[in-house]
């Protein structure tokens, strides 16, 4: 693969965390493991995606995973010519999928420096050492027209967890939390039955979670079977529990358990693959391409701001998203837990990817105050120290056509762009309201946007089970409701930051919780009426 002729990755420059330095060269002989994301056999039609994005009734018919693959797959002549160039520059397949159109390459440093003309080292930064590289990869011109993105060069943490745990027992302060249950019935999200038939994904880039904890929580909502929970490994991560209370194993622990108390009928699959970008892709792709476990939603609880993606990772998982909606696969992700800053501390607002996919239902944060189980007040979660509802206008996606009458604030920063709105839904994430999870043999308190994430999924799996049709691509649905009773605005609150000002609540669409809070049954009645056939003219 080495040779005068290269073309870089478009968008695949990386520069140093923001206060990195660089320590040391990579040895030589350490191993680096990258994947390459291969065009498509035949590009999808122009008006896909516009058809995606304005058929607006359950009637949709979603693509087979078999005509995907053989229509818009990778081509084996593709994967071949991979292989053999990989195979000149001493770099080993480690595997190769057609249908998630990936090959992910092992070599030394320095032969996979080599093939892609980067010089990869070690940085050193306040949250530990990492490996990157500086300035865009470039391969040789021979594979420039079969590859469209190359990831895992760069291994720093690209993703941030959205659980904010309170303490790691339910005894702290003012904290008042709820059983998941209770929390979802105020909602309605279990009017719609268990979810049997249906499949719930969820991403996890860390920790893990405990049969003993899933079993003990299944016990404690008084079901008679046991739970279906599986785990499946991505890019060689797996299901490894840390014992920290309020470390990764909160988040595993909370998504599998909210999920499993809203649809306890549902087999819940749970991805476990690295914090990197290329570890991202491989977690999407590996669930949406699934053809074991079938999923209706996948549950993201993780993200980080649009600024800190390379272009080239942005586009490669955007486009891994919409095959997840061309399949009918209703992808749920956390807005963030942030506000309106998410993380970037440049006194500019911004929001998260994946959430910001036009192809992802993205989930902000309320605070919920209940009386006798029931719904007593409801606003924007800020709890005035930083953490609060993420949500915002995308520097980097326009705004879909779903989102076209609404009323799309524009955005705070210089220029006022108007592009993709984030959130969509909002729901409970103030961990001093929050939910009660089994982590690690201990009841802890937590919440967070990636708590409203998974509640959601699993009100989608039920819906789907309850409609006897997946739910899928929802959000061009989602957006004929807006101002119906199926959606509950919520109209008080900001997400702004100490130093930083966000963005305002109020009647209709906003920055913080979108179109607001579903209403379970009317959300169910709603979109069953987007099912009916047409009146005869």
């Amino acid at each position: 693969m080495a040779g005068p002729g290269r073309t870089a990755v478009g968008g695949s420059a990386r520069e140093p965390l923001p206060g990195a330095r660089r320590v040391a060269d990579l040895a030589r002989e350490d191993s680096v493991q990258v994947t390459l994301r291969l065009r498509r056999r035949q590009p999808l039609p122009a008006e896909t995606a516009s058809a995606l994005a304005t058929r607006a009734d359950l009637r949709r018919e979603h693509w087979s995973h078999a005509q995907l693959v053989a229509d818009h797959g990778a081509s084996g002549a593709d994967v071949e010519a991979v292989r053999a160039a990989a195979d000149r520059a001493g770099l080993r397949v480690v595997s190769a999928d057609r249908a998630r159109r990936t090959v992910v390459l092992e070599g030394s440093a320095a032969a996979v420096g080599r093939t892609f003309a980067v010089t990869l080292g070690r940085y050193q930064h306040r949250t530990g050492r990492y490996r990157g590289y500086k300035g865009p990869v470039r391969f040789p011109e021979e594979l420039a027209t079969r590859v469209e993105a190359v990831l895992g060069l760069d291994d720093r943490p690209q993703l941030h967890s959205r659980t904010t745990p309170v303490t790691g027992t339910t005894s702290a302060g003012d904290v008042t939390p709820s059983p998941v249950t209770t929390i979802a019935d105020a909602y309605g999200f279990r009017s719609c039955g268990t979810g049997a038939g249906q499949g719930i994904g969820i991403v996890a880039l860390g920790g893990g979670y405990r049969d003993s904890d899933v079993q003990a929580y299944a016990a404690r909502l008084g079901l008679s079977s046991a739970p279906t929970v599986v785990a499946v490994s991505v890019d060689g991560a797996g299901n490894v529990p840390t014992g920290s209370v309020t470390g990764l194993d909160s988040e595993v622990a909370l998504d599998v358990q909210v999920a499993l108390a809203v649809a306890p009928a549902a087999a819940i699959t749970v991805y476990f693959a690295p914090n990197t970008d290329a570890g991202m892709l491989g977690a999407i792709t590996t669930a949406v391409h699934d053809t074991t476990h079938r999923l209706s939603v996948l549950s993201i609880s993780w993200g980080s701001a649009e600024a800190t993606w390379t272009g080239s990772a942005l586009a490669a998982i955007d486009d891994a998203l919409l095959e997840a909606a061309l399949l009918g696969v209703c992808v749920v992700a956390a807005a963030g837990d942030n506000g309106a800053v998410a993380r970037v501390p440049d006194g500019r607002v911004h929001v998260e990817f994946p959430a910001s996919s036009p192809y992802v239902l993205s989930c902000g944060g309320t605070r919920l105050e209940l009386a006798d189980q029931r719904i007593a007040r409801e606003v924007v979660w800020n709890d005035g120290s930083g953490h609060a509802s993420g949500g915002g206008i995308s520097d980097t996606f326009d705004r879909p056509p779903w989102q076209a009458s609404v009323g799309l604030p524009p955005s705070l920063n210089p220029g006022g762009r108007v592009g993709r709105g984030v959130p969509d839904v909002a729901g409970d994430a103030d961990a001093r309201t929050g939910y009660e999870v089994l982590v690690d043999g201990t009841w802890a308190v937590t919440g967070g946007t990636s708590a409203a994430t998974p509640l959601y999924a699993a009100y989608l799996a039920t819906l789907s089970a309850s409609l006897g049709q997946r739910v899928g691509y929802l959000n061009p649905l989602l957006y004929r409701l807006a101002g119906t009773p199926a959606l509950r605005a919520i109209t008080v609150g900001d997400n702004g930051v100490p130093g930083t000002a966000g963005y305002r609540a109020g009647p209709g669409w906003d920055c913080c919780t979108g179109l607001g809070v579903g209403s379970g049954p009317g959300l169910r009645a709603a979109l069953g009426a987007l099912s009916d056939p047409p009146p005869p003219t």
